[in-house]
């Protein structure tokens, strides 16, 4: 790396030098803004007579020695972009100025040394500015004169009118002399010998100048050879991008889908402003052959977001509206769970009914929960872990009673607690698009003639009216009328939807049943509203008739937001709990617990009792040092019978029982505000004895298998989890060896899963050609499953009858993985390497 303080002039006038913005660096997106500030120093220093006016650095790669096979010498600019192609703008609003009147020795000037190598041959080479497409296309157009006639809104187009506006006689010299005077640091890398990566990110370390999106892009991008470099923008990044992008605001949504990614990878959510650390984390090698199929799996699941995000894109009509409805409830803690429902239904896991059925199932655990008022921030740690609880064999029945078990603030709340809340819940005040949404589905629900309820002709009408008249007084009892104006006014027994909430206004019932001013049939009597049906039937409306409608819309609720119809075996302590609503520890384990959305796989409270105090004292040690009436703690290990460090030099007593440090942990989560931040899940079993929970089956399968198959290289850095399935990747990006685990079936299989369908099937027919060979060399036959509807295709061996559920049956599942895994890698290995 070498480092130079240079004028900007200088740099920009060497003879034969290209600057080349590379592919992966973001868009040009300076404003009209930062133009402003720029020029406004450009111009103070000259008139100022100051010798120079420093700018920051930029920095760039090239390669070493020039070659003589290229005509120009290239400048990779990897930080700086901006402000270099602000400067190149200006100068050619300043040569356009001296073109047009008439100063052309200065207009030459410009042209020939700042803008363009005079010369080269290759057309390609003439620009000193070399940008990716769009910015290019754009920069050409303010070369040539031709900015009117380019009809895309550009950065580039937009600073040079400001540019060119601003530019005049009297300050023409001026600029160009303040241009001269402005100086900067060059930092000069060389491939191959300096890490432009780890430079980039000491460059960006604040996070203020790029997006995790952008650091990621530069990360995957930035050290690669220029034409891998360009393959792997346009087949993974580029559609990465365009795919996370929410079409109608027209902005980039990448850093959040790789943070839904992320969570759905991890089951944990990573901070906003710390997506990328927990991205490079996952890839020190990036020559890893799992790198290459990781890209290939955001890539693939990219797809699947751009549904999330823009429903309008989604064929299957019922699929598309669910997913409108969660849009507009703002459900997006969903999405990582969905990414890989979506990728399910692609593969042919479940059927396109499945996933409509799941949609509604999310919204109404997620409206019960808004009628209840339980906290939206709980459904973050639910959504995080649930695609971890689905059992293939009955996928939508494993994600209700999963749902259906979790309790405490992730709650699914039951038919008594909807009743209990909606009677007497404020549903006129919420957010509009809350009311809509509820108003909607009540009046549709199997209504084969759809009514359109957000045009502005329909809108809310309180049937006891909220500014009521004394007739209103003079029609009902006293503690109706009470009733009515202190408790159910806004409650949705009281309310309806009409075309005429204008003309029924304050009206007496009678007066807004059966109005019909002037032959508009503004009453309720005329309405096709559903809402309005049972107001037909009734002559007065007082807190009997209020009282029977809610009953009639309870029942409708019912049906639209159901409950899941399946049956939940009470099992102690067999779901995820916050410790405040958590039973007495004693004698218990845990599975795991959840800490600020990190989900720590740990059995004992103690661990977990230790993790929970330290994260405390790091987040803030003042308030755990003066807390002391909570937690005694001491610089003074000797101060305790078994002293335990915290942090830094500071001690606790560590020997104490459950009880103790569940009682300290709910104090000082009281004390930080962080009450709901931490959700315990207890083991089931030997431990409580009850029936263990499916999911922690699994894990002890896979940890007890796992040592067996160490002399596998393949399995040699695999750690267990809880799912039903251990994949390792086949030697080719997109291909991979999984066992599997269902409740009486063991078995093996290649998987063919890139994310393109057209490159499974090929390579899938491409070894069903060899099947013969194959199979001879495997000893049995395989079932070839090319699944032409779905996007993968697999090949599978297994046996049946074996008892996933009885361990005595477990030596039975590890003899047929032991003996037919390695007879299987070895029968497809030297057909798989034939693919590439």
């Amino acid at each position: 790396m070498k480092a130079t303080e240079l004028q900007i002039i200088n740099f920009l006038q060497a003879p034969k030098v290209q600057f080349v913005i590379p592919i992966y660096q973001r868009n040009y997106d300076w404003t009209i803004s930062e133009c402003r500030e720029l020029l406004k120093d450009i111009i103070q220093v000259a008139e100022e007579n100051r010798a120079s006016h420093f700018i920051g650095s930029i920095v760039f790669i090239h390669d070493g020695v020039y070659s003589s096979s290229n005509e120009v010498k290239e400048l990779v600019i990897i930080d700086g972009q901006q402000r270099l192609t602000t400067i190149n703008i200006l100068y050619v609003a300043l040569y356009r100025f001296a073109k047009e009147n008439g100063i052309s020795n200065d207009a030459n000037m410009v042209y020939d040394m700042f803008l363009t190598n005079q010369y080269v041959q290759k057309e390609t080479s003439k620009l000193k500015l070399k940008q990716t497409d769009h910015n290019a296309a754009a920069f050409k157009a303010i070369m040539h004169g031709n900015e009117k006639s380019y009809n895309e809104y550009s950065n580039v187009i937009e600073n040079y009118n400001f540019f060119r506006a601003e530019i005049s006689e009297e300050n023409f010299r001026t600029i160009l002399d303040g241009l001269n005077r402005l100086i900067f640091v060059e930092v000069s890398l060389e491939r191959g010998k300096d890490d432009p990566q780890r430079i980039f990110e000491s460059l960006n370390s604040t996070g203020l100048d790029l997006s995790q999106s952008d650091l990621i892009r530069n990360f995957i991008l930035m050290d690669l050879p220029p034409l891998e470099q360009d393959r792997i923008f346009e087949s993974i990044w580029n559609p990465i991008e365009e795919n996370a992008k929410d079409l109608v605001k027209k902005i980039s949504l990448v850093s959040d889908y790789i943070r839904d990614y992320l969570t759905l990878k991890n089951k944990k959510i990573p901070n906003k402003n710390k997506v990328y650390s927990e991205f490079k984390s996952l890839f020190p090698n990036k020559k890893d052959e799992n790198y290459s199929q990781e890209l290939e799996t955001i890539k693939s699941l990219s797809v699947h977001y751009k549904k999330l995000v823009n429903p309008n894109t989604v064929h299957d009509l019922k699929v598309r509206r669910e997913l409108q409805y969660i849009n507009r409830l703002e459900i997006n803690v969903a999405y990582p769970f969905l990414l890989q429902v979506f990728e399910d239904l692609e593969n042919g896991l479940i059927e396109s009914s499945e996933l409509v059925s799941i949609l509604q199932l999310i919204q109404s655990y997620a409206w019960r929960r808004f009628i209840v008022g339980l906290p939206t921030n709980a459904l973050n740690k639910v959504f995080m872990t649930l695609y971890s609880e689905i059992d293939t064999e009955e996928y939508l029945e494993s994600i209700e009673k999963a749902l259906l078990r979790k309790g405490g603030s992730s709650k699914f709340p039951r038919d008594e607690d909807i009743k209990l809340a909606l009677k007497d819940k404020d549903l006129y005040n919420i957010q509009s698009k809350n009311r809509s949404y509820f108003f909607e589905l009540l009046e549709n629900f199997n209504n084969k003639e759809y009514v359109d309820t957000s045009i502005e002709a329909i809108t809310i009408e309180h049937i006891f009216p909220r500014t009521p008249t004394d007739e209103w007084k003079g029609n009902l009892s006293r503690e109706d009328y009470s009733e009515f104006k202190d408790k159910y006014l806004n409650t949705i027994a009281n309310l309806t939807l009409s075309g005429n909430n204008g003309a029924l206004s304050n009206k007496t019932f009678a007066e807004k049943k059966a109005m019909n001013a002037d032959g508009k049939e503004q009453g309720y009597i005329h309405s096709r509203l559903w809402l309005n049906s049972y107001l037909q039937k009734i002559e007065e409306w007082n807190i009997s008739h209020l009282e029977e409608r809610f009953e009639i819309i309870y029942n409708r609720f019912l049906k639209i937001w159901k409950l899941p119809d399946v049956v939940v075996f009470d099992e102690e302590n067999d779901e995820e709990q916050n410790i405040f609503d958590a039973e007495n520890p004693r004698f218990k384990k845990l599975e795991y617990f959840i800490f600020e959305n990190n989900k720590i796989e740990e059995d004992a409270v103690a661990q977990m009792y230790f993790y929970v105090l330290r994260a405390l004292f790091q987040k803030n040690s003042q308030v755990m040092v003066s807390g002391q009436d909570i937690l005694k703690i001491t610089r003074n290990e000797a101060d305790f019978r078994d002293g335990k460090e915290l942090d830094n030099g500071y001690y606790f007593e560590s020997n104490i029982d459950s009880n103790s440090k569940f009682t300290i942990l709910k104090k000082l989560l009281s004390l930080f505000e962080m009450e709901e931040e931490l959700i315990i899940k207890y083991q089931t079993g030997l431990v409580n004895s009850g029936e263990p929970a499916r999911y922690t089956i699994r894990k002890k399968y896979w940890l007890q298998l796992l040592p067996l198959l160490q002399e596998i290289n393949l399995f040699q850095n695999i750690n267990a989890s809880n799912d039903q399935w251990l994949s390792v990747g086949a030697g080719i990006s997109g291909l991979q060896y999984t066992l599997t685990n269902t409740k009486s079936i063991a078995r093996i299989e290649l998987g063919i899963v890139t994310s393109s369908k057209e490159i499974n099937k090929s390579y899938f027919r491409r070894l069903y050609s060899k099947k013969e060979m194959i199979e001879e060399a495997l000893g049995q036959t395989c079932e070839w499953q090319e699944l032409p509807e779905s996007k993968m295709s697999r090949i599978k061996i297994e046996i049946t009858d074996v008892d996933f559920f009885n361990e005595n049956e477990w030596a039975k599942r590890n003899d047929y993985f032991l003996e037919m895994f390695p007879k299987f890698q070895a029968a497809f290995d030297p057909f798989v390497f034939e693919l590439k």
